[in-house]
């Protein structure tokens, strides 16, 4: 009976970066639990792998949108087209990122654009027009934004990767007060040093693995798959009291003095 209250069976979830990694694991964990998915990334190529793997899972056949989010002004049409192909939006992942890593004082205002408009600015129109979807539908939301470690410290070299993070707990907070009369949850998920395609040099770098098991409790890398049970709970019905929280998902990281 219980676990009736994470099941997801007809509801539709827009994933961004969802060719791969977290975004992928997510997706996936949310097809496991009933929703039907609309996924987002760069590549074709990347959404065509993840979603024969997502429909050997689970049975579930996901819609494909290619986008660059940097592609600011044309997010809202974006939007639009994951509704007409899939006819609703229940859930809305903004989990697609970028980062550069420069010395502070020699990043370019370029890079520092397009990192804040893919982490940030993005996530910022699509719940925008989330938001207008769900409130002029007349049904509830939920966002899950996808944060980091970068949500709660700063480490050097990754300026605006840090600034967009910030950022984005910032924004999570303020749509979450500004719109629960809408029924609209809005929450993150600030994940730890993840194993993953992107992470893969810094784990191969000695010195740089040390530390991070170093200053992470349970003295691993964490997986994509750790993030999903999170997801979950803030996508269904178990979470529908929980709104303008961050859960950070790093092995104890933050607890440690």
């Amino acid at each position: 009976m219980e676990n009736r209250r994470f099941d997801l069976t007809g509801k539709t979830a827009l994933i961004t970066g969802a060719g791969r990694g977290i975004g992928l694991a997510i997706a996936r964990a949310l097809a496991e639990h009933g929703a039907d998915l609309v996924l987002v990334a760069r590549h074709a190529e990347q959404l065509d792998a993840a979603s024969r793997q997502i429909e050997a899972a689970t049975g579930r056949t996901a819609r494909l949108l290619p986008f660059d989010l940097a592609r600011i002004d044309e997010v809202n049409g974006l939007f639009d087209d994951a509704v007409e192909a899939a006819g609703r939006i229940d859930v809305l992942v903004n989990c697609a990122g970028t980062t550069v890593r420069t010395p502070s004082d020699e990043v370019s205002l370029a890079d520092f654009k397009r990192v804040m408009d893919v982490n940030l600015t993005a996530a910022l129109a699509l719940s925008q027009s989330f938001c207008r979807h769900c409130r002029d539908g007349g049904k509830p939301g939920r966002i899950i934004n996808i944060g980091s470690l970068a949500c709660h410290a700063a480490r050097p070299t990754i300026v605006p990767y840090t600034c967009s993070k910030m950022g984005l707990l910032g924004l999570t907070r303020t749509l979450a007060v500004e719109w629960a009369p809408h029924h609209i949850n809005v929450n993150a998920i600030g994940p730890g040093y993840i194993a993953t395609e992107l992470t893969a040099p810094l784990r191969k770098d000695p010195e740089f693995d040390r530390w991070v098991l170093a200053k992470t409790p349970l003295g691993r890398w964490g997986t994509p798959q750790d993030l999903v049970g999170v997801a979950v709970l803030l996508a269904s019905k178990a979470g529908e009291f929980i709104t303008g929280q961050i859960f950070y998902v790093d092995g104890g990281w933050t607890a440690l003095i």
